[in-house]
């Protein structure tokens, strides 16, 4: 809960020193990296508790038994980064589509229906490959997948959502994602005994709630960040921007707006009609060039998700281990 909630609020509360949002500060400091750090002992404690509650003879609340070799732990880093990955890409293209592009939220789900239909598709049919490719193959291939696709999709992507390119690159990524996101549940179950199914649900399921919080945050705190980097630059080194029409905008609460909110913004300024149109151009290509790079940084964290992949089981389903405790694998 504390790992979750602090997640979740690190853009709004402020990532270090405590902004207006916060509901409290901490010696001028924000709660939502203190609920972080305090998370992560506390589940350290938590792991800690458990072994030594195992090493007793006791019935623990989660056998670690699930974690006990390199390919589930594999299996587990790899969930992690691919529903993060997913919940970047929820957070992100939306909030471009609706806020950026002024878009009504049924547009938004239409835009965002290709995506999330293949994502489902795949992850139903994506079992049908196991009877030629093992785990490992398919996940490293998938996360290939997600890597290029992004890699696409920082390119092409524009003002107009709906253009095949843009179309074509979000079908891909879905594709990837709807393979991983059902083959590491599906490492975790065959490497598992029957009588520890309970366990690996809750496994899944808190790493599945902890890497939503941790994608949505990342996201909020990436774009927000890079667009307040890129709009800063641009309006210094613009020529129709003065610094008085400049100091007149509050550039601490930077943050994504369509252009419509922008002029309306500006009409409180002496802007003139010249320079209102220098600075919806000056937001609305730092808003573009943001999601560019933005998209980009997944994808290189998406590249690093191989890593993990690679080290997923190498058996074929007719080779998989009797998940019973006495043919287990080792």
């Amino acid at each position: 809960m504390l790992l979750t909630l602090g997640f979740n609020n690190l853009n709004g509360w402020g990532a270090l020193a405590a902004t207006e949002a916060a509901p409290f500060s901490i010696l001028g400091l924000s709660p939502a990296p203190v609920f972080i750090i305090v998370g992560v002992v506390l589940g350290q404690g938590f792991f800690l508790w458990t072994r030594k509650r195992m090493a007793e003879g006791k019935v623990p609340l989660i056998d670690l038994s699930v974690l006990g070799s390199g390919r589930e732990r594999a299996a587990v880093y790899a969930m992690f980064i691919v529903v993060a990955l997913e919940a970047c890409v929820n957070f992100t293209i939306p909030l471009y589509i609706q806020i950026v592009q002024g878009r009504t939220p049924f547009d938004t789900s239409i835009a965002m229906m290709p995506f999330n239909l293949t994502v489902f598709i795949t992850a139903t049919l994506v079992v049908r490959f196991y009877r030629r490719f093992p785990p490992r193959t398919i996940g490293v291939f998938g996360f290939i997948l997600t890597t290029a696709a992004l890699v696409w999709l920082s390119f092409v992507v524009n003002n107009n959502w709906e253009t095949i390119p843009t179309i074509a690159g979000l079908i891909v990524f879905g594709i990837g994602q709807g393979a991983l996101v059902t083959l590491v549940f599906n490492v975790l179950v065959t490497a598992a005994p029957a009588e520890l199914a309970g366990d690996v649900g809750s496994l899944r399921g808190t790493t599945q709630n902890l890497a939503s919080a941790v994608g949505t945050a990342l996201a909020g705190a990436l774009l927000v960040s890079l667009l307040a980097l890129s709009v800063g630059r641009a309006v210094v080194e613009h020529p129709e921007l003065p610094p008085s029409l400049v100091a007149q905008v509050d550039m601490d609460n930077l943050n994504f707006i369509s252009n419509d909110d922008l002029r309306v913004a500006l009409e409180s300024t002496d802007a003139t009609p010249a320079q209102v149109d220098a600075a919806v151009a000056v937001n609305e290509e730092s808003r573009l060039g943001t999601l560019k790079l933005g998209l980009l940084i997944l994808a290189g964290i998406s590249a690093l998700a191989i890593l993990p992949a690679s080290r997923l089981p190498q058996y074929r389903p007719h080779e998989i281990p009797d998940p019973s405790p006495a043919g287990g694998p080792e």
